[in-house]
Formats: C-alpha cells, sequence, structure tokens
C-alpha cells in the first residue's frame, strides 16, 4: 500500500475501532488458479487473531496455511476544493478522496471443529444483534437446523503478522483546510460523509 507518512495511522486504539466498526472486510489470498478475494465479516479475537467463517465449498476452505491480507474499509468520500479557504486565495486547489483503511498481514488456518464454529456463530449473532428490539439467538432456531448448517462451513483464523492503517484526512493541509473539509461533508449529508467528518473531528481533537 502506499503509504505517505503523513496518512500513516499507527494508534491502535484507532486501528481496533476501524475494525470492530466496520468488520466486513477484504480476504485476499492466491490460490490456485492466481490472486482471488473473498468478502466476509471478521471478528478481531485480542491482538492476535481474526475470526470468521465460509462456505465448505470456498476456496478458502482449502488453503489452510496460505498467506493472506485483509483490508478492512472505513468510511471514505469526495472532497471539493472549494471546501478550501486556500482555494478562495490562491485557486491553486485539486478534488482528491478521503478514506480511512486498514491493511492485516497474516497466515490463515481453516478450522472445522464444531464447537468452535457453534461458539463463534453464537458470539457474531449476539454482537449483531444487540440492536435489535428482540435480538434473535442461534438457540432461537431448531437444533437440527443449526448442526446441518454447521457442517457446511468451515471456520477462518487468522494469525495476525503485521497491520497497517492508512487514514487519509487532509492531513497534508492546513487546519483551516481541515476545517472547512469537516464543515463541508456535514454540509453535505451523503453516504458516510457523517461517519467521515466524525473521523476527521476525532483526528483534530487528537491534535489539540
Amino acid at each position: 500500500m502506499y503509504l505517505p507518512p503523513y496518512f500513516k495511522e499507527t494508534d491502535a486504539a484507532r486501528l481496533d475501532a476501524l475494525m470492530r466498526d466496520y468488520p466486513f472486510a477484504t480476504v485476499i489470498v492466491h490460490g490456485e488458479e492466481g490472486i482471488v478475494a473473498n468478502h466476509m465479516p471478521l471478528e478481531r479475537v485480542g491482538d492476535t487473531q481474526l475470526h470468521g467463517h465460509v462456505a465448505r465449498s470456498n476456496e478458502l476452505a482449502k488453503l489452510d496455511g496460505a498467506e493472506v491480507l485483509v483490508i478492512f474499509r472505513g468510511p471514505d468520500g469526495y472532497v471539493s476544493p472549494n471546501w478550501y479557504p486556500s482555494k478562495q486565495e490562491t485557486h491553486r486547489e485539486v478534488p482528491t478522496w478521503n478514506y480511512a483503511v486498514v491493511h492485516v498481514h497474516g497466515r490463515l488456518r481453516v478450522v472445522n471443529d464444531a464447537g468452535w464454529l457453534r461458539t463463534l456463530l453464537e458470539r457474531l449473532t449476539d454482537r449483531h444483534e444487540a440492536s435489535q428490539p428482540r435480538p434473535w439467538h442461534v438457540s432461537d432456531a431448531p437444533e437440527d437446523h443449526i448442526e446441518k448448517s454447521l457442517r457446511g462451513i468451515a471456520g477462518i483464523e487468522i494469525a495476525i503478522e503485521r497491520i497497517e492503517g492508512k487514514f487519509k484526512l487532509s492531513q497534508n493541509h492546513p487546519t483551516a483546510n481541515r476545517q472547512g473539509v469537516i464543515a463541508g461533508l456535514h454540509q453535505r449529508a451523503g453516504r458516510g460523509d457523517a461517519d467521515l467528518a466524525a473521523l476527521m473531528t476525532q483526528l483534530e481533537e487528537g491534535r489539540a
């Protein structure tokens, strides 16, 4: 990943927060037929692992021990040069795109243990159902249906070897321009703009 120093994010809490808030990840691996990408929710377990699951027919279920790259995408959005106060003075500004991503490099382990898989499903379900008025639980389904479902999936455990974070949030611009981008995002209020503005605001507060 191209990573200029001013966009490099090394704060462990920020990296962890992005992975937890945006768990739907892209898993890239070199398979038998070349480079392949799969998309799935992953859960970070402690500081050393990511857990998830795939269908048994998925190529990942056959690549035990493979080296993988996992990409977590946070909020992103187009940035208009009109939002920069400096543009009004010099007109020497151009459009760009702000975003935050985390890359996890690691090693894949395929897990076929039914107990491990059930615990994972219960944990993931409880987490993502927590905001529902009446949360659904794995135990709500008939036991024979759960057992059949477990036979159709394989667990994915990724041992984390290295984490890279790139938060491209206008750090290469003066404070006035960064504040202009935050204001512009709030005014536009498009998909993901509020989240992107919030992330930029957190970074600004961290500078204070």
